[in-house]
């Protein structure tokens, strides 16, 4: 019998066409060199023109020759980290900064962690002992940040080494899937809810509410996947609830967000400038945007991280960011079908917790940028400026990419044997 491990022969609709890569390619060569040759002449435009468009080929054209891949999750999640480095670079125009050119750092390092989990779930077969390394290094990280951790925007989240910025919290989330995935998949549930609280726990006291948020969204969902117990979802529900309440009453800064999310202009000139200036470049863009490398993004305080969809809507207008709301309901709807299509509780659990925690992270920035929610201090996946954000996002691909590689080998091998058995049993009939 033949190997397993070796692409599938079935035919797939799941691959994008050639074309619609070199498109995304296309895209984003013209609009590097057009910034390039905008007034003076800028070497980091050349170099991203070629730079980007490679690393797009990279990541969707050349890793899936060597496993199986869902190319349509490769191709939206790619576009969207190049589109991040394109908006940041149009902002780097006239203010001498480099954080497109960071950003496409970031995000060649983003390709080969994500390459790495995807061969972390592909071949890795014993969990057991590598869970026990991976919760103890999640827990050291998560205290970090109380130890020798910076103050950010109210939250306690960041830590600096060697001269570099880190947020544990980001990194950590891929560690709580594989966690929460491998204990729930074995019913070892005060293993796993212990792992949890400790980790809201360290949220709490470093005040980072919105990674809390996404935690506990991300661990009660997959709660549910894995049980289907309403009453204790329910439970967690309320529990969440009179956490976010608790939240309120304690911190400031929590208070301030939720006044002005209710009325950002009764507060102008202080707290409610950002989402003011929000809510006016949106506008400002209107239907097709003022165009790229246009418009005033450097009135919005954190334009290139908390506020990037603004600045998007801004250049490429409200139709455009329409379009990318769509990719990431794409990538929600693809996770979803790849966690549904495991074959193993773990995979599946696995693959829905990276689904749903990019679909959270997705909602929350989003949702504060257009004031549906109060705006909390989280990044928009894979397009805003960070390091460490960059790479988690990436990470939570090639965790989706992992188990979609091994469905497809699932698939292949289910195919060979309904062929095997096929050919078989027309053989009498061909003796005959």
């Amino acid at each position: 019998m033949k190997s397993r491990d070796r692409e599938p022969r079935v035919p797939s609709r799941r691959h994008p066409d050639r074309r619609l890569v070199s498109a995304m390619m296309l895209f984003f060569f013209s609009a590097f060199l057009l910034l390039a040759l905008k007034g003076e002449l800028r070497w980091q435009g050349f170099a991203l023109a070629v730079a980007v468009p490679a690393l797009i080929y990279i990541a969707t054209m050349t890793l899936p020759r060597f496993f199986p891949a869902d190319k349509l999750l490769l191709a939206i999640a790619n576009f969207l980290c190049a589109l991040g480095v394109l908006v940041l670079y149009t902002t780097d125009l006239d203010g001498g900064t480099s954080r497109g050119l960071q950003q496409a750092m970031y995000y060649s390092v983003g390709i080969v962690v994500m390459l790495f989990c995807i061969l972390l779930v592909r071949y890795v077969r014993s969990w057991g002992f590598l869970i026990k390394l991976i919760m103890a290094g999640a827990a050291a990280l998560m205290v970090l940040p109380l130890a020798i951790g910076t103050e950010q925007n109210g939250a306690t989240n960041w830590i600096r080494i060697a001269g570099t910025s880190l947020q544990p919290s980001e990194l950590v989330k891929l560690a709580l899937l594989l966690i929460l995935a491998y204990y729930m998949s074995r019913r070892r549930f005060w293993t796993w809810l212990l792992f949890a609280g400790f980790c809201l726990g360290m949220l709490m006291l470093q005040k980072d509410l919105g990674t809390a948020l996404i935690y506990y969204v991300t661990a009660l969902f997959m709660f549910y996947a894995n049980t289907g117990n309403l009453p204790l979802t329910g439970l967690g529900v309320l529990g969440g609830v009179a956490a976010a309440m608790v939240g309120y009453d304690r911190f400031a800064h929590v208070k301030r967000r939720v006044a002005i999310w209710q009325n950002p202009w009764l507060y102008y000139e202080t707290y409610g400038y950002q989402i003011a200036q929000v809510l006016m470049a949106i506008a400002s863009g209107g239907i097709f945007g003022v165009g790229l490398g246009l418009g005033a993004p450097r009135v919005i305080p954190v334009y290139f991280t908390d506020c990037i969809f603004a600045v998007i809507c801004e250049q490429f207008g409200i139709a455009f960011g329409i379009l990318v709301l769509i990719m990431y309901v794409i990538l929600i709807l693809r996770g979803t079908s790849i966690a549904t299509s495991a074959r193993s509780s773990f995979l599946a659990l696995l693959a829905m917790g990276a689904t749903v925690m990019l679909g959270v992270q997705t909602f929350v920035i989003i949702g504060g940028v257009l004031k549906l929610i109060p705006l909390t201090g989280v990044t928009m996946p894979f397009v805003s400026y960070g390091g460490t954000s960059l790479v988690s996002c990436m990470g939570l691909i090639g965790l989706l990419q992992g188990v979609a590689s091994i469905n497809q080998d699932e698939l292949a091998y289910d195919y060979e044997i309904s062929h095997s058995m096929g050919e078989a049993s027309l053989l009498p009939h061909a003796r005959a």
